[in-house]
């Protein structure tokens, strides 16, 4: 027989009630501020629940009626330095930050709006109701609160998508030497989604002062907890990480406060993040002003039996048999966040001349129509002072002003980065391997991790919860993070993160966040990879706002682009392609330091028959194409991919000049980035063409690991030959 010893979990897991001894304990102000920011923030969502029902608030009205006791209970005895994000359902952890932030937690029961308070109910209201004075000027909404300010990084309309973003606040409060914390709200329906876990397994191997908070309300909309998970005691999660998890009521905000304030001794002293779950229940439905009930998954006997403890009257009976109010009191703050309620709402909302008996937003607090594309990304200012060379624009070979060197292309990727890692300490660099096998799997690290201790984070296999960590990083201003992605293709894995968290953050938050994160990855066409590891990212990223692209086909270039990359506070691309790595390139000789700014292309060889459009290795062989052809052909090169960064000047005057297109790119058609390109190009300069723009394209396929097949999956020199010749039928050679 085999032996079997039973074991135990590698970290503590509670559950915890508070006592009448806590109570008698606790100190009043605390318990007051619990009361006043509760009826504020119950006082604020009925608001919000009755402008919805008159059909002023546009999009869901995400209620948490019944959950207060939870944000309340953790957030009160916070910093205004320690960070908070939230889900869909934020109004109550978003205020409660606000309104701690505004109070420090402390309020007069007989004066409970003070103008600042005032102010925070007026500003987020505005921002549910999509207006300029809102926080986000009136684009986040009620799913997209954010005041950085107070610590509020912003709530999330992705379930779970905001928690690895956390996990970067975290990071960037441990490594800048303070003793904050970060708390990540998620309900039920998130614990069971791969960016939660990946970033509780990263969180704990970094040993990251994040508290995951866990809203457990019963029902992922109107699935039942118990239909998706077998252990439906969720803070049991935490234990797969060696991650110390508390259990506790929801509905007592005072054992969250205990919970809560045992969780912030490990988090502020190194010990590694925490999972706290309080039970809570959402009084209505998903979205709007009806319960559950009336949609059928749920009772009105179990509804009743979680109101019968809600948590502001449960604090309320406390605090009376405390003796630290009376009843009047009590009905007092009620009336005063009532009250407040019923001026915030007269500030924003009036009655429609046109119909009676209706209201509306008051016009004149609309956001401006012009407004709609501000900030989608920066203007590029940053670099107003960078000392700009452009290597394309020397003499030639037999000029001997600039002194150069050579260098392999993979070689100029560790030496830009290691002269940026040496003049600016924000800068880390995250990814898979990057810190093992002399500079990660192409050696593009090299040397790096030895030199940077501690800035060269290789990282789990887990790109959703890396990337939204370095998405956190970029938003919290204090560090500069460069992600690797080891192939483009796992871009997908991490597409959350990449494209509806750090590409929309600036604009979807207002338009004024920076966000400096560079993403590397390359291109492995003709590799042998297969389908899975080599597609060329280009297309796909010029569709997704915020981001910039770049794509350097020289070592020389890469240097400048580089550069231009880690100085914008804009999260920018940067491809690479595994055909260049061994190249050996001309580089100007100890320099580093220049750059590439947006809107930089160029002409890597005059003509005057077809403009040929290209980058990365394409533009090699384009240059061999042209050559075997005999082609009078203008060669751009693009090197910034992205619409608001493409030199259009460039492109448009060689357009004028030949009248003819041919737009070359080596992957499939089907994630083609000039099928975009062409379709611009032809709006902006259609009077100049003498004829429909030509593409070369791989096939529709993604390339096969079979070397024949991947060939003919992709293009190269023979294609683009055979693109100039369509070129030149069209103008009617012979």
């Amino acid at each position: 027989m085999p032996t079997r010893e039973p074991l135990a979990p590698g970290a503590p897991w509670i559950e915890l009630r508070s006592t009448e001894e806590d109570w008698r304990a606790a100190d009043p102000a605390l318990l007051t501020g619990m009361l006043a920011e509760l009826h504020l923030i119950r006082a604020f969502e009925e608001a919000v629940l009755d402008l919805a029902g008159a059909g002023l608030v546009h999009g869901p009205a995400h209620s948490s009626i019944g959950q207060e006791g939870g944000a309340v209970g953790s957030i009160i005895g916070l910093r205004s330095t320690d960070a908070v994000n939230g889900s869909h359902r934020g109004h109550h952890q978003f205020l409660a930050k606000a309104l701690t932030h505004v109070t420090g937690g402390r309020f007069a029961l007989d004066a409970v709006v003070t103008p600042d308070v005032a102010e925070v109910l007026r500003r987020t209201l505005a921002e549910i109701l999509g207006l300029a004075q809102g926080y986000c000027r009136g684009r986040g909404g009620s799913m997209h609160l954010q005041w950085l300010e107070a610590g509020a990084l912003g709530t999330n309309a992705i379930v779970g998508g905001g928690v690895p973003g956390a996990a970067g606040s975290a990071w960037a409060q441990r490594h800048a030497g303070t003793s904050d914390a970060t708390f990540t709200y998620f309900g039920d329906g998130a614990v069971n989604i791969g960016s939660v876990l990946e970033t509780m397994n990263l969180a704990s191997a970094w040993d990251l002062p994040l508290a995951f908070f866990i809203e457990n309300n019963l029902y992922a909309v109107a699935t039942r907890i118990d239909e998706v998970t077998r252990e439906r005691r969720l803070s049991a999660r935490g234990l797969g990480f060696a991650t110390p998890a508390w259990r506790v009521d929801g509905m007592d905000p005072l054992a969250v406060h205990l919970a809560t304030a045992e969780a912030l001794e490990l988090l502020r002293t190194g010990g590694g993040p925490v999972v706290i779950e309080a039970e809570v229940y959402r009084y209505f439905h998903q979205n709007g002003p009806f319960p559950g009930s009336a949609f059928g998954y749920r009772t009105k006997d179990e509804e009743q039996s979680w109101r019968d403890r809600d948590p502001i009257a449960r604090l309320e009976r406390e605090l009376r048999a405390l003796g630290h109010v009376d009843e009047a009191g009590v009905a007092s703050v009620r009336e005063q966040a009532v009250q407040a309620m019923r001026e915030t709402v007269a500030q924003l909302v009036e009655d429609d001349p046109e119909t009676e008996a209706q209201r509306r937003i008051v016009p004149a607090l609309w956001p401006d129509p012009s407004f709609v594309d501000v900030g989608i990304r920066g203007d590029a200012s940053e670099l107003a002072d960078a000392r700009v060379a452009d290597p394309a624009a020397s003499a030639g070979p037999d000029d001997d002003t600039g002194a150069e060197e050579e260098t392999r292309f993979v070689d100029a990727i560790a030496a830009v980065l290691d002269r940026r890692m040496s003049q600016d300490e924000r800068i880390v660099v995250l990814g898979e391997d990057i810190h093992r096998l002399a500079g990660g799997t192409n050696g593009a690290t090299k040397g790096l991790a030895t030199t940077y201790p501690g800035r060269v984070l290789g990282t789990p296999i887990s790109e959703n919860a890396f990337a939204g960590l370095a998405g956190g990083l970029a938003l919290d201003g204090r560090f500069r993070p460069i992600v690797e992605f080891m192939y483009a293709d796992f871009t997908w894995v991490a597409a959350d993160q990449v494209f509806n968290q750090i590409g929309k953050a600036r604009h979807m938050f207002g338009g004024d966040n920076p966000i400096p994160l560079v993403l590397r990855t390359k291109v492995a066409m003709g590799s042998g990879y297969g389908s899975q590891h080599l597609m060329d990212p280009a297309g796909v990223f010029s569709t997704s706002p915020g981001w910039r692209i770049v794509a350097p086909s020289t070592a020389a270039d890469y240097i400048g682009l580089m550069n231009a990359a880690l100085a914008l506070d804009d999260p920018v691309l940067v491809i690479e392609h595994v055909d260049l790595y061994a190249r050996r390139d001309p580089v100007p000789a100890g320099d580093l330091d220049y750059v590439l700014p947006p809107g930089r292309a160029a002409i890597r060889r005059e003509g005057a028959e077809v403009t040929v459009i290209s980058y990365l290795s394409m533009v090699g062989h384009c240059l061999e194409a042209i050559e075997q052809s005999g082609t009078d052909a203008e060669l751009v090169d693009l090197r910034w991919l992205d619409f608001a960064s493409l030199d259009w000047e460039t492109i448009g005057a060689s357009i004028r000049k030949t009248n003819n297109v041919l737009i070359v790119e080596q992957g499939a058609r089907g994630t083609s980035y000039g099928g975009r390109l062409a379709d611009e190009l032809q709006r902006r300069f259609f009077d100049w063409l003498d004829q429909p723009i030509e593409r070369v394209t791989g096939g529709g396929a993604s390339p096969s690991i079979s070397k024949v097949l991947e060939r003919a999956a992709i293009a190269r020199t023979e294609e683009v030959v055979a693109g100039l010749e369509r070129i030149r039928v069209g103008r009617g050679g012979a």
